[in-house]
């Protein structure tokens, strides 16, 4: 039927105007004027009022969809409550503004219906859903007959009322019997309908426009008036037929009141027309003032928004100022080095040009000297001043035009000049890689001259979530004011930037580490290769290397650095009952080595015999590490898995002391000037450092490290070094009176893999070696975090030579060669290397 059809596209656009929200209701309101522009053609032609008819019913379902639509969501969903049981719920409290809202939102929609010929006829409170924003909609499904519209402004289509609406009748299904519900809906619904009927309705007349108004005047005394019980509503509402209102609202609300006996009149005719409802002063006057609220609300958030946005920027600005300060202060301080550094190159440069000239060289020779200087006092000002890219640049260039040049003149010097630049450039090109971490270093040597001058920290001073500030504080503690007092002054100040300059050179000293000798073992084929233990004796002319192919072998220095061999074999080789784990030699008797197994036994060796002098079996479980004594060297020491640490003396039989702790002992070590003290690392994650003279506790203890402390090593007499399988080795400051327990790292270095294999560690003047789970070396200098060198382990196939990629591999142990540039470095697959820092 045509009459469905149309229907049908209707409800598709009603769909995309409930999507455009709050402008669907004027859209589809000039879609109904156009339709009443149709109803109008047909009228003038006078064809098929039946279908007139049709048409005139699908156009108030069209409104009503509309008016349900204009609030933007169902009664059922999203929050949404009808406006009847919002009216109903229990200690509802009047809010003037809040009621006013509501009702000029039902006077708009029905305004809008009159103004295109058409009575609501279900307007009361079940027929419209609040949104928790107090947006009304109109949710009432409705059909019935149509009358004409009348010319005149009393008469007009209605739409009467079919029933409950489907949202209320779902509410009511849902929750049962109206005595079950907390809201009694059905009982309200058979009442509602009563409430909101007109007398000209109740007399049996069709609604009207003013019918509309009657109810608009229900609404108003039910939005304004309140009830304690279900009975008190039924009676006053029973009395507000006759125009009855209670005194609590006369009281309360007069003019509200006043208002609605107008729209309650029982004569249709002396009822206000719509057009007075809308305009009249007592609505717009109210909803002027609802607007001023509203608005005065949004500015009073936009004030509070503007508040909160001055406060941070304010404190925005305070810390940038303190950023500014703290910077300035440390370009201050820098400046002060560099002035103090070129001082002190000047006086160098003095002094060179006159030992030359004593020393007899010709004058062209200091010229050739002055300017390789001069290049490269020019590339350390660029590094000063920022420009460094353009200025390498313009230094290469102007370097390879002084060869060019010198070549003519004396081919020798320039091979000398040019090795002097290479090395400058390679220098450079490291101090720049690794330019921000160099910088943290020198703040933080600052900072720690500072703290012997420094005052009390500034209380104003930003400080990180964690506790341990930014990192411009650390800039502002190196440039304490006393220490800015003192740029001029030489002294401390000199004296702190000698050490900075002396590591500073330590760490561009070295470029890589090559290769002197490679030692190739004749039991290539046995699998069970693994070095554990590296150690040179006495005099560094004699190594060994122990593991668990269960051998103490002993090579000579020279003949494995200057001999070009295909195997090499030890001079000596003495064979252990069990895998070996550590072996150190006696600084005093040369000839004297000591060695721990995985039995736990622990032996003294005499090489020159080649046979065990001492065998101690006191440890129960393995022994990981074994020491002598420096300062004395009859006594030694060893740790193991049984939790203990032994201290022997080789012209005993037994051991002379025990020191008890509560994990495994991997790593023990005599303090370099005193046989009275020992550092232990432990399996829990801590270092020890014991007095032997009071064995029962340690004199203090070094947190810090996250997983099993696998090697100790003494830097010096009062620093200590220590290695993890936290993947970092950390340097300690002992303190310099027994305490239990000191958090004073100086320096944690990382960039080697260190998880789960000991890995070895060794110290030689400030130089830190260790190796690393992914098969390379990796040397450390105590003053910065990063590594200084790095040499990756090639694994060769023993049989045809190849090198391969094993990822299993690992370098098991460093060993220096005393004091020198030269170490030796093992792996897991037993493959030794002679290895010089140059």
């Amino acid at each position: 039927m045509g009459g469905s059809e149309e229907t049908s596209g209707w409800a598709r656009s009603s769909s995309a105007s409930r999507a455009a929200g709050g402008g669907a209701l004027s859209g589809s309101i000039g879609f109904f004027r156009a339709a009443t522009g149709c109803i109008s053609g047909w009228d003038q032609e006078e064809e098929e009022e039946e279908e007139k008819e049709e048409f005139v019913r699908e156009e108030k379902e069209k409104l009503r969809r509309l008016l349900s639509s204009s609030g933007g969501g169902s009664g059922d969903g999203g929050g949404d409550v009808s406006l009847r049981e919002w009216l109903d719920r229990p200690g509802r409290a009047v809010n003037h503004l809040e009621c006013l809202h509501v009702f000029r939102q039902v006077v708009e929609a029905v305004g809008a219906a009159h103004e295109q010929g058409i009575v609501i006829g279900n307007v009361r409170p079940s027929c419209f859903v609040m949104s928790p924003s107090n947006r009304v909609s109109f949710i009432e499904s409705a059909s019935g007959s149509t009358s004409s519209s009348s010319s005149s402004e009393g008469e007009g289509t209605e739409a009467q009322p079919e029933g409950p609406s489907s949202t209320t009748q779902r509410r009511d299904a849902d929750g049962g019997s109206g005595e079950n519900n907390t809201f009694p809906m059905k009982s309200i619904l058979l009442m509602e309908s009563n409430w909101y009927s007109s007398p000209e309705e109740v007399d049996g007349a069709p609604g009207t426009f003013a019918s509309d108004v009657f109810r608009l005047g229900v609404l108003l005394f039910e939005l304004f008036c309140t009830f304690n019980t279900q009975e008190e509503k039924l009676t006053i509402m029973a009395d507000l037929r006759y125009r009855v209102l209670p005194p609590q609202l006369l009281l309360n609300w007069p003019k509200e009141a006043s208002f609605c006996l107008w729209l309650l009149h029982p004569q249709p005719d002396t009822r206000p027309k719509m057009s007075e409802v809308l305009h009249s002063e007592f609505l717009n006057q109210k909803i002027s003032f609802l607007d001023e609220s509203q608005s005065v609300a949004k500015l009073s958030e936009e004030i509070e928004d503007q508040e909160l946005l001055r406060e941070f920027l304010l404190h925005l600005q305070y810390r940038k100022l303190e950023v500014a300060h703290r910077l300035h202060d440390t370009v201050a301080c820098i400046s002060a080095d560099i002035q103090e550094i070129q001082e002190q190159r000047s006086i160098l440069k003095k002094s060179s040009y006159l030992k030359l000239d004593k020393d007899g060289h010709s004058s062209s020779s200091c010229s050739k000297f002055d300017q390789s200087a001069q290049y490269a006092v020019a590339k350390m000002d660029s590094s000063c001043l920022g420009a460094r890219k353009r200025l390498r640049s313009d230094y290469k260039k102007a370097s390879e035009n002084e060869l060019n040049n010198l070549g003519s003149e004396d081919p020798g010097s320039v091979t000398e000049l040019q090795i002097d630049q290479q090395n400058l450039a390679s220098k450079s090109s490291r101090l720049m890689k690794n330019f921000k971490k160099l910088e943290a270093a020198y703040f933080s040597a600052r900072c720690k001259q500072s703290k012997s001058t420094s005052r009390p920290p500034n209380k104003l001073l930003p400080v990180t979530s964690n506790g341990t500030g930014s990192a411009v504080w650390t800039e502002r503690s190196s440039v304490d004011d006393t220490v800015l007092k003192d740029r001029h002054g030489g002294g401390r100040k000199s004296e702190w930037i000698s050490s900075f300059l002396e590591d500073l050179s330590k760490y561009l000293s070295f470029s890589k580490l090559k290769v002197r000798a490679d030692l190739k073992q004749g039991d290539l084929l046995n699998t069970m290769n693994l070095v554990c233990s590296i150690g040179f004796d006495r005099d560094k002319e004699f190594f060994a290397t122990a593991g668990v192919n269960k051998k103490i072998k002993v090579f000579e220095c020279d003949m494995i650095l200057n001999k070009d061999r295909d195997i090499h074999y030890p001079v000596v080789e003495m064979a252990n009952k069990s895998k070996l784990s550590c072996i150190c030699w006696n600084s005093y008797i040369k000839s004297q080595i000591s060695s721990s197994d995985f039995e736990g036994v622990v032996q003294v060796w005499d090489v020159t015999r080649s046979q065990s002098l001492v065998e101690m079996k006191e440890h129960e479980r393995r022994v990981w590490s074994v020491d002598f004594s420096l300062a004395d060297p009859t006594k030694l020491a060893s740790g193991s898995d049984d939790g203990t640490v032994k201290l022997w003396s080789i012209n005993k039989a037994g051991s002379i002391g025990t020191i008890r702790t509560k994990a495994n002992v991997c790593s023990v070590q005599f303090h370099p000037d005193s046989a009275y003290s020992l550092a232990v690392g432990s399996a829990d994650h801590q270092v020890y450092c014991y007095d032997l003279r009071n064995l029962r506790m340690p004199s203090c203890t070094l947190p810090g490290h996250t997983k099993t402390v696998s090697y100790v090593r003494y830097l010096d007499a009062s620093n200590l070094v220590s290695s993890s399988t936290d993947n970092s080795l950390k340097l300690w400051s002992l303190p310099t009176c027994t305490t239990r327990a000191v958090d004073n790292i100086l320096q944690t270095f990382s960039g080697h893999t260190n998880n789960k294999n000991f890995v070895g560690l060794s110290v030689y003047d400030g130089y830190i070696a260790t190796g690393s789970e992914t098969n390379e070396l990796f040397v450390y200098h105590k003053a910065f975090p990063m590594p200084v060198l790095s040499y990756k382990f090639s694994n060769a196939d023993p049989i045809s030579g190849q090198e391969t990629d094993d990822a299993s591999q690992f370098v098991s142990c460093v060993c220096w060669r005393g004091q020198s540039s030269t170490l030796l470095a093992a792996n897991s697959s037993g493959n030794i290397k002679f290895l010089e820092m140059v």
